[in-house]
């Protein structure tokens, strides 16, 4: 991948610093640490000489190696430069004085491709950026799907984001058509595509209908960034135009910060998209490709300095002068200024176009878009000038991991169906051998009830395969009891594996902490949890119901309240289960899981709902206002209203207390209610 080698003069022209509008907005702030971006991408060499001083923190994902000289690492190092690299260094970042978090989804493929994630994998990520403190989430890659919509898991993180006032910047793609990507085109994301040095949209930037009202164009041309092993380089791509918006959201913020009010991150998304340069016809054939318009820095700049408590910090000739330097669309005449970028043209043509084909094909080939899978955007059409450094090279790891032990432990609480799973041919060709040579009768390790059957007759074997938790088919996690009571927790698992395949049991309830990952026969790597018999359940809707609702009543008048009340209560968890169902993770997603299983709350809620004539509106979980000590207390809430007087008749709130602080959730006092106006 390294084409040429440039001297330190030739990347000193390239700086992100040439950007129109970026010093004016330095010498407001450099970036606040209490401001925070995840970078959600490949290991980073944090290093580096790029990043020292810089405040990075390495948060545990399934992707458990150190960065090293592969192509992920290559990506996701050169990424987190572009925002993070520091003033004097041989990158000049974006946002240096922000603090940063490296989140990990992509690994090392086979043939020097970068291997995709699952969208399970990216929601995962996700959680974690929030429950980390993040306020803006930088997502270098995606997947290319017709309709630009995600899986449920995603869209809950996606909108957990949202109700948290937390930005995603995700790229739009670099397919060159019409087309779209999550999660880029999920609603609340900035999609980001690509501009060339002269301004104008790369051909291979995508222009979906989604990113006309929510994707910006920025600069994607030669960007420079950190290498692995401390050198430097020059890359393309909208992979590389996305962390150039994610620190000038951070920016931003951080001005917010200055003039006293609190990070608004969807302000300052608007104020990015309603400043952006719109396009010229008469320069760009098909306007669709500029999305809403250009980035415009001084333009955003000087929409968030008339917020409350802002001071206005551009002038109106200073804004006028900005926009003619960066506006792609504008004819060119000889009066007019000749854009700063230019300089970043003329180094790139230095490489012959015949090489950068090549090594564009090379990229994009590398990292397919499979189903349900994230990639990362391609490398097009780059030139990656290599600078040798002579002060720091890399380590062979990556500093403050925070990978090992001594951390509080990850408590889950997760709802789905069980299932198992051979690890490797191999593994399951011994199984079957073993259980062979005991019986002296071969059996069909493709026949899930034979599989059971030798479960039940040699209970050491279900300790040889991997059992998984799934929600709608995917696998989520990869259960692996530990202890002494290992083998109950198995027999339990025989046993629930056993009714699910029979029709009685619909769904099984798996509490637990987070221990290292394992891989399947498929190659998917799941989060490993050491369950807790204790809170292990398994069910159906209807007995669950039965069992908080009582016997259906003899009495005729009795029977349409009771009916009506048994279909409530099956249609809370139907919602939990599918609109609301999570990774069980997070203190708010372990407590409404819990209300999911421990429906005797929910019933007394639906009981007296029907007598006030109520019907369930949302559902909704907050933080306890009061709690135990050394406790974590949330309040599960359920808003109702009257349909027959929806004008006139107070809504109704329901709410319960979970306290979540142990591995196995609790209930804590009664159900309390009040009326709304």
């Amino acid at each position: 991948m390294v084409l040429e080698v440039s001297s330190m003069a030739q990347l000193e022209d390239k700086k992100v610093s040439h950007l129109p509008g970026l010093n004016s907005l330095w010498t407001q702030s450099l970036g606040d640490p209490r401001i925070c971006i995840a970078i959600l991408d490949g290991p980073v060499e944090q290093s580096h000489p790029c990043f020292e001083g810089a405040e990075l923190q390495r948060l545990p994902t399934l992707v458990s190696s150190a960065a090293n000289q592969g192509p992920a690492s290559k990506h996701g190092t050169h990424v987190a430069s572009v925002i993070f690299g520091q003033h004097g260094s041989p990158v000049t970042g974006i946002a240096p004085g922000c603090r940063g978090l490296i989140v990990p989804i992509f690994s090392d493929g086979e043939g020097g491709s970068i291997a995709p994630a699952a969208q399970v994998d990216l929601a995962r990520a996700i959680t974690q950026a929030v429950e980390a403190g993040a306020n803006v989430i930088n997502i270098s890659g995606g997947q290319l799907t017709p309709s630009g919509e995600a899986g449920q898991l995603l869209l809950n993180a996606v909108q957990m984001c949202a109700d948290h006032r937390i930005l995603i910047v995700a790229a739009a793609g670099n397919d060159g058509c019409q087309c779209l990507h999550v999660p880029a085109a999920m609603p609340t994301v900035l999609a980001v595509g690509a501009m060339n040095a002269q301004g104008l949209p790369f051909d291979f930037s995508n222009w979906g209908d989604a990113y006309q009202t929510q994707g910006i164009l920025a600069p994607g041309e030669n960007i420079p960034g950190a290498v692995p092993g401390g050198s430097t380089a020059t890359l393309s791509g909208t992979s590389f135009a996305t962390p150039i918006v994610s620190g000038i959201v951070a920016l931003l913020l951080s001005i917010q910060l200055q003039q006293g009010n609190q990070p608004e991150p969807m302000t300052v998304r608007d104020a990015i998209l309603n400043s952006a340069l719109p396009c010229n016809p008469q320069v760009v054939a098909d306007c669709r490709r500029c999305l809403v318009g250009t980035l415009n820095i001084t333009g955003a700049q000087a929409q968030i300095a008339q917020l409350p408590g802002g001071k206005q910090q551009v002038s109106d000739s200073e804004m006028l002068q900005a926009s003619e330097v960066i506006n792609p669309n504008t004819e060119m005449t000889n009066q007019q200024p000749e854009p700063e970028m230019i300089q970043v043209s003329e180094v790139r043509n230095t490489v012959p176009e015949t090489h950068q084909l090549a090594v564009a094909g090379v990229q994009a080939a590398a990292a397919p878009a499979v189903e349900t899978a994230i990639v990362p955007m391609p490398i097009l059409a780059s030139t990656m000038a290599t600078v040798p450094s002579n002060a720091v090279t890399a380590s062979g790891a990556d500093g403050g991991c925070g990978c090992g032990g001594g951390g509080p432990m990850q408590l889950v609480y997760a709802i789905g169906q069980i299932g198992y799973d051979w690890m490797s041919e191999a593994r399951k060709d011994s199984i079957v051998q073993d259980a062979t040579g005991t019986t002296g009768t071969p059996w069909n390790p493709n026949d899930i009830t034979q599989v059971i059957a030798n479960f039940k007759a040699q209970p050491w074997e279900a300790s040889s395969v991997i059992w998984t938790l799934s929600q709608d088919s995917t696998p989520i996690y990869a259960i692996m009891p530990n202890g002494p009571y290992a083998d109950k927790a198995y027999e339990n698992l025989v046993d629930g594996l056993e009714a699910q395949h029979n029709g009685n049991v619909e769904r099984i309830s798996i509490p637990g902490f987070i221990a290292g990952s394992a891989k399947l026969l498929s190659g998917l790597t799941l989060p490993v949890i050491v369950p807790t018999i204790r809170g292990m359940y398994s069910w159906n809707t209807s007995t669950l119901i039965q069992a908080v609702a009582g016997a259906r009543p003899t009495d005729p008048a009795l029977q349409p309240a009771y009916d009506q009340q048994v279909e409530d209560i099956k249609n809370f968890l139907e919602r939990i289960y599918y609109d609301l169902r999570n990774l069980g993770t997070t203190p708010k997603e372990r407590a409404l899981n819990y209300a999911a299983t421990n429906a005797y709350q929910i019933n007394q809620i639906y009981a007296q709902a029907h007598t006030d004539n109520m019907e369930l509106d949302t559902i909704g979980v907050e933080k306890s206002p009061l709690c135990r000590p050394e406790s974590d207390c949330w309040d599960v809430k359920l808003t109702f209203f009257n349909p027959a007087n929806v004008s006139t008749q107070a809504r109704k709130v329901y709410r319960f207390t979970v306290d979540v602080s142990d591995v196995v959730p609790v209930t804590v006092g009664q159900v309390r209610s009040w009326s709304i106006h």
